[in-house]
């Protein structure tokens, strides 16, 4: 699993003209599966986005209460070092993506995280505006 953790002043995912998950300050984080990924790995993932020491004067989610939107994205396992198509083999398919990434949203919500998230599967747009800007890449 991996996860690109940004801060954010704010973020929001739109489908289809409709904004399905905003947040204000806090974390934006995409979060892409793997194929030998595990209920335990989602939840190992949860933990350490909200216990990451990214927010300003180095404190937590977990510290503050803030935010999180996730939105799955797939392509962090693109693998573009055979030419200029990524391939995306290393991605999970859909049918065991889908779970784990619910999975690590409600293992974040457990931990008393406000979350929303994306659509999976959808044609997504992701806006941001950064803080810092800190962006973390996590890999489990």
């Amino acid at each position: 699993m991996r996860a690109v953790v940004q801060t954010v002043s704010r973020a929001s995912v739109t489908v289809d003209g409709e904004v399905v998950g905003a947040i204000g300050e806090g974390l934006l984080v995409l979060l892409g599966v793997t194929h030998d990924d595990s209920s335990e790995t989602a939840r190992t993932m949860a933990r350490k986005v909200h216990e990451l020491r990214i927010l300003d004067d180095e404190r937590s989610a977990a510290q503050t209460g803030a935010a999180v939107l996730v939105v799955s994205q797939f392509t962090l396992y693109g693998d573009a070092r055979k030419g200029r198509r990524p391939s995306w083999t290393a991605a999970a398919p859909a049918a065991v993506a889908e779970p784990l990434v619910t999975e690590f949203v409600e293992a974040l919500r457990e931990r008393g995280a406000p979350v929303q998230t994306g659509r999976f599967r959808a044609q997504m747009l992701v806006e941001s505006v950064n803080v810092g800007p800190r962006t973390v890449l996590l890999e489990l």
